[in-house]
């Protein structure tokens, strides 16, 4: 089974966290949520409140397939201050795992060097500003460079989902889980 990590920091974009976690819970990966301090309960960006399931310290050292990221603000920016974050994205990375972003957090691949050379995307106007090194950026909703996986923003955070689920689990059960959302 798959394993992924979703840091839910303080004034996250609350759409985006809840479609990653639900759509790759419905198709069978196991999700840990986790907030960057010992305050579990998150009051994302629209002062919805979202409850992690540990603490960050709690889970750190564990292994994951996927370091996924939610974006909004400020919670894209609490992500790219965090150290531990910064090192979990490039160890995961290293280890043959993969690393992927929303909205205002791709900002937080560049900051962990992960962007550089890559096509990525993001919501406009936030990694164009300050690009990695020789990063090409795109407007398509989702965008994929080895093993590292952006996207816009919360009008695309169901693609988004949905490309991660068949990325960890296969066409077959993002087929599965796609049919039973009545997308189309």
């Amino acid at each position: 089974m798959s394993k992924v990590l979703v840091p839910l920091a303080q004034g996250c974009e609350e759409l985006e966290a809840v479609t990653i976690i639900d759509i790759l819970v419905r198709g069978g990966v196991e999700v840990v949520t986790a907030s960057l301090d010992d305050n579990t309960i998150i009051t994302a960006s629209r002062g919805v409140q979202l409850v992690a399931q540990k603490t960050l310290d709690e889970v750190i050292d564990d292994h994951y397939d996927l370091v996924v990221l939610p974006g909004g603000l400020p919670g894209a920016d609490y992500l790219q201050a965090d150290p531990r974050i910064i090192a979990k994205l490039k160890n995961t990375v290293e280890m043959g795992g993969l690393a992927a972003a929303i909205c205002a957090a791709p900002k937080v691949l560049v900051s962990a060097g992960l962007l550089d050379g890559k096509q990525a995307t993001s919501y406009p106007g936030v990694i164009e500003k300050q690009p990695a090194h020789d990063m090409q950026f795109s407007n398509e909703s989702v965008v994929e460079d080895g093993q590292i996986i952006t996207s816009r923003g919360p009008g695309t955070a169901m693609d988004f989902a949905l490309h991660l689920l068949q990325k960890l689990q296969g066409a077959d059960v993002r087929q599965t889980v796609e049919a039973g959302l009545v997308r189309a």
